[in-house]
C-alpha cells in the first residue's frame, strides 16, 4: 500500500518541491515569482489557477510583510488548500438500491477504479454490484469481471456489441433481487470527442433513469492524472453529454503533472473523490485537500 507522500514523489520532486529553492531565503524578487509562476504552469496547475494563485499571493506578501522562506511556503500553501472543494460523502445513502455512473476514455482507469471502489465498499459492508456496460470491448468485460473477482463482488455482463442498455437493466434487476446496496455501472471509454460515444452514455443514463427516476445518484468521471491538461478538455466533453458529479484521479504516482487537482477544481468546479497512487487494491484513496497539499511540500528523506 503506497502513502500519499509515496504517491506524490514524482510531482513534488520536480515541481512544488522546488518552490522553496525559488524562493530562496532572501528577499523575494520578480525573478523569485516568475520562477514560481513557471514551476505551477508545468506542474499543471493551469494557466488561469497559476496567475490567480501568483496575484492572491503577492498581495499576501504585501499586506502581511511576509519576508521570510518558512512564512511564504506556509502562506502559498494554505492559499493552494483554499484552492481545493473538501469532498463530500457520496450520495449512497437513504434509499434501496443507489447507483453509480462511471464514464472516462480508454486507458484512463476507469475499470481499475471501479474495481477498486467495489472492494473498499465490500471492505464497509457494502452490498455491491457491478455491471458491464462497455459492451464495445470484450477486453473491457473480461477485465471488469477480473476485477469483480479480486474486490469479491459480482458483475452482470452481456455479449460483446450487445445493447449497454439492456445489460443495466439487467444488472438493475439482478441488484434487486440480490439485496445489493450499490450499483456501479461501466460505460463505454472511446474517445471524448467521439460523438456516438456521447449518445451512448446518455442513453445508458436514460436507462437508469426509467428504472430508477433519480438514478443516477452519483456520476463519476475518472481521469488520468498523466495527461494533465487534456484532462480538463476530456472533462469538458463528457460534462456537456450528462451531469457529472465527481472525478476520480489516477496515475498520480506516475505523474509530475499533480498539480492538474487544483485546475480541475477551480476550472470544472467538481470535487475530487478518490485519487490513485499505486497499484495495490489498497492505492485507491479518499482526497483529502489538506493532507494532498501538505505532501506536496512535506520535506523529509525521499527513500
Amino acid at each position: 500500500m503506497a502513502s500519499l507522500r509515496d504517491g506524490l514523489k514524482r510531482t513534488r520532486q520536480s515541481f512544488f518541491g522546488r518552490i522553496a529553492q525559488a524562493i530562496g531565503a532572501t528577499e523575494i524578487d520578480e525573478d523569485s515569482w516568475d520562477e514560481v509562476e513557471a514551476l505551477l504552469l508545468q506542474a499543471d496547475v493551469g494557466v488561469s489557477t497559476t496567475m490567480q494563485l501568483i496575484e492572491t499571493m503577492r498581495g499576501r506578501v504585501r499586506r502581511e510583510g511576509i519576508t521570510h522562506q518558512d512564512q511564504l511556503i506556509a502562506a502559498l500553501k494554505d492559499e493552494l488548500r483554499k484552492l481545493l472543494m473538501e469532498p463530500q460523502p457520496l450520495n449512497l445513502s437513504g434509499r434501496e438500491l443507489s447507483v453509480v455512473l462511471i464514464a472516462g476514455v480508454n486507458g484512463s482507469g476507469k475499470t481499475t477504479s471501479i474495481g477498486k471502489m467495489a472492494y473498499r465498499m465490500r471492505l464497509n459492508n457494502r452490498k455491491v454490484i457491478l455491471a458491464a456496460g462497455d459492451t464495445f470491448r470484450a477486453a473491457a468485460i473480461d477485465q471488469l469481471k477480473l476485477w469483480g473477482e479480486r474486490a469479491g463482488v459480482p458483475v452482470i455482463a452481456g455479449q460483446p456489441g450487445s445493447d449497454p442498455g439492456a445489460v443495466v437493466y439487467d444488472a438493475i434487476s439482478a441488484a434487486r433481487a440480490r439485496g445489493a446496496e450499490v450499483l456501479i455501472v461501466d460505460t463505454a471509454g472511446r474517445l471524448h470527442s467521439n460523438f456516438n460515444l456521447m449518445a451512448e452514455l446518455v442513453k445508458v443514463r436514460d436507462v437508469l433513469r426509467k428504472v430508477i427516476p433519480d438514478a443516477p445518484h452519483e456520476t463519476l468521471l475518472v481521469l488520468d492524472g498523466t495527461t494533465g491538461q487534456n484532462a480538463l478538455t476530456q472533462a469538458k466533453k463528457f460534462q456537456e453529454a450528462v451531469a457529472v458529479t465527481g472525478v476520480v484521479v489516477t496515475k498520480l504516482d506516475s505523474t509530475a503533472k499533480g498539480g492538474m487537482l487544483f485546475a480541475i477544481q477551480q476550472e470544472l468546479g467538481l470535487p475530487v473523490h478518490y485519487i490513485g497512487i499505486g497499484e495495490s487494491m489498497y492505492d485507491l484513496v479518499f482526497f483529502n485537500p489538506t493532507a494532498f497539499v501538505d505532501s506536496l511540500f512535506e520535506n523529509g528523506s525521499e527513500e
